[in-house]
């Protein structure tokens, strides 16, 4: 008897969708063909006739553009399918064989939306004869006679075929037996009813996505809705025609690697949302706000930037228009320029030019008429250009638009002789270009981005992106490197700043010391911490890649400062020298000639970051020059190079793709929510063997991540605050009126109207002024500093006016003159700080790395043998009993949970006392005496607790029995006590053991659990075996009780060891 949901069930239901969305259905078996032809000659050639029945088109002509179809058939599957798809979708100019006749350009797809030509059909069981054997694709989608997509499906109620099966026989056995099929396919479709997904036939299983919206604002749908998701969202006629002719990616040269890219949902939908928000914003009758993009890191944000630009390079109603692509100065010479340098004929313009120079954009923007890609980076905005084109018709694409692309604002530098106003980037780029319309694209969006490009149009989330394989899910391991101070050396720390106060140092610059050296530096750069998380560092990594935990060995591991990155880097080396030898690639290896030609000799452990001229010379000799770093990006980004780990501190934390890194470990505080982001994002790229990317956090940014998370995993544009922002700007105008009284009777006129000197003169008389009394000076320090902080909350210089926002800069100014100022001999900030810093690295003591388990219970950990003897010895040492308590209770909950999969019985009972202690815990009060005491019981209870589930969990062996028998031993003596019935010990360790054997026998069946007759057939056997005992010695109408608690226990193995 067939199955009710069989393949061939599943294929007819996908035709009806199909048929639905207007597709007209033939069976393969309908069609008048050759076995050997892949196309429906008969439906081209109609197309052909209809679509250019105006040009005079004739058979023979018509007859003439099908041979030459053929001829595409003699290259490489990857080459004619490049090809052939560019002949469809470009187009090519028909010579007409009456050379009287006028040539036309011809398209073998139409891609008009009125009038609109195409021949449509769903084909199904079309039995195809290649040079090799003869196989059935389940169905194809046919546009005129040409198969442009191949669909495979597998039967979802089979738990032994996966669409992965589905995409093995299109990609290997399909490609291999019939590839004149795939010289014309634009799309592949695998699915099971339940799974769906399309890609590249020349892309990886990973690569292959759910289409999970229909319409552009539609919440994305799960499991078996992403079936109709696709159908209605990708397949939907006028939607097909778009992703082939906007959405299918070709690199001019490929170099070998067969790259074609189809764009995924988030891709298509947020380049058709940016391009219809770019028409409706352009100047003059816009504002010229293009749009914010938000896509979390590593969705393919710049696949998006290129489909935008394909589409207004093609779009009439924009006039042959030039796009400005801007990114920061780290990315440019990155992948986002070679992408698109190498994209000409994508994009449908020749010049596609990186600038090199200030000069040669200001030549290139001042000449350029119409059209161009030009590709700069915002620094070379970093001065006034002046005005360079009116044009309305140019459209800047700003990249990492959070991060230096969003500073309209103007800023006061005091030099030694003179003050100077310098502006943002984004200001001098506006100015440049003020009819430009402007499109930011983020994975962290800030208020100030919104500010500058308008509100986020488009969203793809972390959540998104997890769901839909594009990335991994991200797992965090806190491991907290924990110091503590030696407190005569805190004393003579205290003394030595009244030394300095004495000596003449002001009170502001004693401050700041404190703040400086006081700081997280001075522990996590301290030798007996760095030591302790060297040592933590190389046992965890070393683990990690002896058991085969990390896809490639690479990981990143991200310091506090140059200096300190320099010193851990210097730790390593002393510990692991093995790992700074050069090496081309680890030993075991195995090099193709191209890879030998890539790959340098590199040392396993690399600190990669800018190098200063003022570095010591040891450490500017290691850095290198700008080549050196490029060569290290390279060599990283190569599996095969024996460089694997990157100490780093802000290098390459940002727009730096390595999919193969799955561990970062980071010992810098992160406090922006769009900071941790990026930085964690490094290591949630989606790659073959890669389910996770690892976060280990030696400094305790947990708090940090969940808020940081919760923001960007559910953006909302609303969630920006206008009454904050609003209140900020009030205290801001508050303030400049309490400062104008304060300074009544100076006269300030020659530094709003004077030479630069001048200004500087007239600054400096004002910090004089401010100090004829204390009590003035440090009420004018204060009311400058609530200034500053009203005004960094303000979304950008245009909320004030610009009388407004030169006082605001004036008195931060004076304030900044005032903190400076030193009296006579006495030391300044930085003597301070390099003293106390020697000070206060003899006072820190680590005492190593502590691991933190989350009472969290979303959060992942590490398996940990709680009953080992190291582990409990760890435990007796923690000091602070809150932590203490949490970590234990933590722990136990854990480990209950696991021994409830073999003994649910027992585990019920420690369950229950678990929960009794941690009640006692949570009821403390406030008292603290009392607190004391409770914690002191409930630390000695849980250690208790514990120490009793490892007695009973090794209880077994001492009874002769193993731990499956002793669980339905458990089983039989708890309805013993809950009957009140008493049966000999041993008589139920027989018993124990027989009823188990018994049940073994019937667990040979892999679907046991899933059948009735089966599981009837296991209760008569304990029936029979409990009576030939003479258990329960009761009544008959507790052996329900009895078998059922036995039967239970059984699932219950079987549910966890399958």
């Amino acid at each position: 008897m067939p199955a009710l949901f069989s393949e061939a069930v599943l294929e007819q239901a996908i035709i009806d969708k199909y048929i639905a969305q207007g597709y007209e259905y033939v069976s393969g078996d309908n069609l008048h063909r050759e076995l050997t032809d892949v196309l429906i000659e008969e439906d081209l050639s109609a197309f052909l006739a209809a679509k250019y029945a105006g040009e005079g088109i004739t058979a023979s002509e018509i007859a003439s553009i099908i041979r030459s179809l053929r001829y595409v058939s003699a290259l490489p599957v990857y080459s004619a399918n490049k090809a052939m798809f560019l002949r469809m979708v470009e187009g090519e100019t028909f010579v007409r064989e009456d050379r009287s006749a006028k040539d036309f350009h011809l398209r073998l797809i139409d891609f008009d939306e009125t009038d609109n030509k195409n021949i449509v059909k769903i084909v199904n069981q079309m039995t195809i004869k290649g040079p090799k054997a003869t196989r059935r694709p389940d169905a194809i989608v046919y546009v005129n006679g040409l198969p442009v997509v191949v669909m495979e499906f597998k039967s979802a109620i089979k738990e032994d075929t996966t669409i992965h099966d589905a995409f093995v026989q299109i990609t290997t056995r399909y490609m291999r037996d019939i590839p004149e099929l795939f010289k014309y396919n634009c799309i592949a479709v695998l699915s099971d009813g339940v799974n769906t997904k399309a890609g590249s036939i020349f892309a990886d299983y990973e690569h292959f996505y759910s289409w999970r919206r229909i319409e552009p604002n539609d919440r994305p749908a799960d499991g078996i809705d992403t079936l109709d998701t696709m159908i209605q969202g990708m397949f939907r006629k006028e939607r097909l025609y778009d992703i082939i002719h906007n959405f299918i990616y070709f690199p001019d040269t490929d170099n070998g690697k067969k790259v074609k890219v189809v764009a995924s949902y988030p891709q298509y939908f947020a380049a058709r949302k940016l391009l219809a928000n770019v028409l409706t914003h352009q100047k003059p009758l816009g504002d010229g706000k293009g749009g914010t993009y938000f896509g979390t890191t590593g969705c393919g944000k710049s696949f998006i930037m290129l489909f935008l630009t394909r589409l207004i390079m093609h779009e009439s109603s924009l006039h042959s228009p030039t796009v400005l692509l801007i990114t920061d100065r780290s990315d440019l010479d990155d992948q986002l320029s070679r992408q698109f340098l190498n994209s000409k004929r994508f994009i449908g313009d020749k010049t596609v030019v990186e600038m090199d120079s200030r000069e040669e954009l200001k030549t290139a923007l001042a000449k350029t008429e119409s059209g161009g890609v030009f590709l700069t980076t915002v620094q070379k905005f970093a001065d006034e250009f002046g005005e360079l084109s009116k044009r309305p018709n140019i459209i800047c694409i700003s990249d990492e638009a959070h991060r230096t692309q969003n500073n309209l604002d103007m800023k006061l530098v005091v030099k030694a002789d003179e003050v100077l106003k310098r502006y943002g980037f984004a200001k001098f780029l506006h100015t440049a270009l003020p009819q430009a319309t402007y499109i930011g694209f983020t994975g962290t969006p800030v208020d100030s981005t919104m500010d500058v490009f308008g509100p986020v149009i488009d969203q793809y989330t972390m959540t998104d992106s997890v769901k839909d394989g594009i990335t991994v899910r991200l797992v965090y391991d806190g491991r907290p490197a924990r110091a503590t101070l030696d407190d005569n050396k805190v004393q003579e720390i205290e003394a030595y700043y009244q030394q300095c106060l004495s000596a003449g140092s002001n009170e502001y610059q004693i401050e700041a010391s404190k703040k400086a050296v006081a700081n997280m530096a001075a522990i996590i750069g301290d030798d007996d911490v760095l030591n302790a998380v060297a040592d933590y560092f190389i046992n965890h990594y070393e683990t990690r890649v002896r058991e085969g935990a990390s896809v490639a060995g690479k990981c990143m591991f991200v310091c506090l400062t140059r200096p300190i990155a320099f010193k851990f880097y210097n730790v390593l080396k002393k510990k692991r020298p093995e790992w700074f030898e050069l090496k081309v690639a680890p030993d075991g290896v195995e090099l193709s000639v191209q890879d030998k030609k890539d790959l340098i000799p590199m040392p396993m452990c690399q600190f990669v970051a800018t190098r200063s001229k003022d570095d010591p010379p040891e450490m500017y000799d290691l850095l290198g020059p700008d080549s050196v770093r490029k060569m290290a990006a390279l060599q990283f980004k190569n599996i095969k190079s024996n460089f694997k780990i990157a100490i780093v501190v802000d290098l390459w934390l940002t727009g730096f793709d390595v999919p193969f890194l799955d561990t970062i470990y980071i010992d810098k505080p992160i406090t922006q929510s769009h900071t941790i982001i990026q930085t964690v994002s490094r290591v949630n790229r989606s790659f073959a063997g890669k389910d996770s990317g690892l976060i280990v956090d030696f400094i305790g940014i947990k708090i940090g991540l969940l808020a940081a998370l919760r923001t960007y995993t559910d953006f909302r544009e609303d969630s920006f605050d206008e009454d904050s922002v609003q209140a900020a700007i009030n205290v801001v105008r508050n303030q400049l009126e309490v400062l104008n009284a304060m300074m009544h009777g100076f006269d300030n006129t020659k530094y709003f109207r004077g030479t630069p000197g001048e200004k500087l003169q007239c600054l400096n008389e004002a910090a004089e002024f401010v100090q004829k009394t204390k009590d003035l000076e440090q009420r004018f320090m204060s009311n400058v500093l609530r200034l500053s902080k009203a005004f960094n909350l303000c979304n950008s210089g245009k909320d004030f006016t610009g009388h407004e926002l030169d006082l605001i800069h004036y008195y931060k100014a004076i304030r900044s003159i005032l903190f400076k100022l030193t009296k006579g001999d006495a030391p300044d900030t930085d003597t301070m700080n390099s003293h106390v810093q020697a000070m206060l690295e003899e006072a820190i003591k680590s005492e190593g790395v502590e691991e933190v388990f989350s009472t969290d219970t979303k959060v992942d950990t590490e398996a940990v043998d709680l009953f080992s003897e190291e582990y409990l010895e760890r435990i007796s040492r923690i000091k602070l009993p809150n932590t203490k308590v949490k970590i234990l209770a933590q722990l136990l909950k854990k480990k209950v949970k696991e021994f409830k999969k073999v003994n649910k019985i027992k585990a019920v009972t420690f369950e229950e006392r678990l929960q009794n202690i941690l009640d006692d815990y949570n009821n403390r009060m406030s008292d603290a005496e009392y607190v004391k005491s409770i914690l002191d019981d409930v630390s000695a209870q849980l250690m208790d607790l514990l120490n009793k589930l490892k007695e009973e969990q090794d209880s077994f062996s001492a009874m002769g029995i193993d731990y499956e028998e002793k669980a339905f031993f458990d089983i039989l003596v708890a309805v013993a006590e809950k009957f009140k019935f008493e049966f000999p010990a041993q008589e139920n360790i027989a018993l124990a053991k027989e009823i188990r054997a018994a049940l073994r026998a019937k667990e040979k069946y892999t679907d046991w659990a899933n059948s009735a007759q089966i599981k009837a057939l296991m209760q008569a056997d304990i029936i029979i075996i409990l009576a030939k005992h003479g258990y329960p010695p009761t009544p008959p109408e507790i052996y329900e009780k009895v078998y059922s608690d036995i039967l239970e226990q059984a699932e219950n193995f079987k549910k966890y060891s399958d």
